[in-house]
């Protein structure tokens, strides 16, 4: 990927193993590692449908400035984590799900920096309500984990999932703390330092959302966020996908105690070839009040159309405008039926009055 904000930077992810195991089934096992073989033969099957995944992740980031040059030392870095995880069902019946897991991640910095974060999460898949407590990933619009960077940033949260009305989904959630964050010696870090988790705003934050379906070629969404004695938020979404045409708009409004009332909205067009290209243009305008849009949970990323990788935290800032174009070809080898690579060029323009 290439985006031109007068810096050109190379950026690579070697994702070497993943590996997945389940109870009462076959064992499915890509490119699998001693680390891998270790868990496996070690993990003990005591609940039903137990899974056991895991996955090894490299990265490595170096960048061409005007007074740095690529792989020198002082304009590059680089991670590795490995990633274990086992879930188990509680509780099945058939219209309440409740599981459990442990996941642990370890990360170093190969010499830069280290640290160690471990989590504790429950998910379950086949009911029409779902409850999951304890640490876990979270994926809504301004409060989600980021899985861009090497590390993941989680949430102690209590989530209730219903998809009782036909074509929808909704989602009830309290986040009592998190452990997202930046860092000023890190390339890219989402995670604070040792892993801590801390309070979420004040008093923690309560969270509603609903997702509908009911005709297929457009999904809408609508959430509410309290961060108790901070701010409320509010998120709205419409995506349009029939015969190829992508169309989609968004808003965002956020009431910050002490602070005057600012929101985004974001529009987006584009069109889409399956397995051959897509390719999207986006708007997007910030209230010149306060920043609007972006993650609660102590990261910079954003869910809006105009987000450019990598240079999160830019579109969200108070009084910006930003267009993105997007192009993405998909390559297919004709000779390996399953062999696939995408290519992506990203342009991008943001505007501060």
């Amino acid at each position: 990927m290439f985006i031109f904000n007068g810096k050109l930077r190379i950026v690579c992810a070697i994702l070497p193993l993943k590996f997945v195991k389940e109870q009462g089934k076959n064992m499915k096992i890509t490119k699998l590692s001693l680390v891998a073989a270790l868990l496996i033969g070690s993990s003990a099957m005591a609940f039903e449908n137990t899974k056991v995944t895991g996955d090894a992740n490299l990265f490595y980031q170096t960048s061409d400035g005007a007074d740095k040059n690529f792989f020198e030392s002082g304009s590059s870095s680089a991670d590795i984590a490995v990633n274990l995880n086992v879930t188990t069902d509680v509780l099945k019946t058939d219209s309440v799900a409740i599981s459990a897991g442990l996941g642990y991640t370890v990360l170093t910095t190969l010499g830069l920096e280290g640290q160690m974060v471990d989590a504790v999460w429950g998910g379950a898949h086949d009911a029409n309500t779902t409850v999951k407590v304890g640490r876990m990933e979270l994926d809504t619009p301004l409060a989600f984990t980021e899985t861009w960077s090497i590390e993941k940033n989680t949430f102690e949260a209590a989530v209730v999932v219903n998809q009782d009305i036909p074509n929808t989904t909704v989602v009830a959630a309290y986040i009592g703390r998190g452990n997202g964050g930046t860092s000023t010696t890190a390339t890219g870090a989402v995670v604070s330092k040792n892993g801590e988790f801390t309070n979420y705003g004040a008093k923690g934050a309560y969270t509603l959302g609903a997702i509908n379906n009911s005709w297929k070629p457009l999904t809408v969404q609508a959430w509410y966020y309290d961060v108790v004695a901070v701010k409320q938020s509010s998120w709205l979404q419409a995506d349009l996908d029939m015969d190829g045409i992508l169309v989609g708009a968004q808003y965002s409004g956020i009431d910050t105690v002490g602070a005057k009332d600012s929101s985004v909205y974001a529009l987006m067009a584009g069109y889409t070839v399956k397995d051959a290209f897509t390719v999207k243009l986006a708007f997007s305008q910030v209230a010149v009040y306060g920043n609007a849009g972006g993650n609660t949970a102590g990261t910079t990323q954003s869910k809006l159309y105009t987000e450019a990788w990598w240079n999160y935290g830019n579109v969200t800032t108070k009084g910006t405008d930003a267009v993105n174009l997007t192009i993405v070809y998909i390559h297919k080898d004709n000779t390996q039926a399953s062999s696939t690579s995408d290519n992506t060029l990203q342009v991008y323009i943001t505007t501060n009055f």
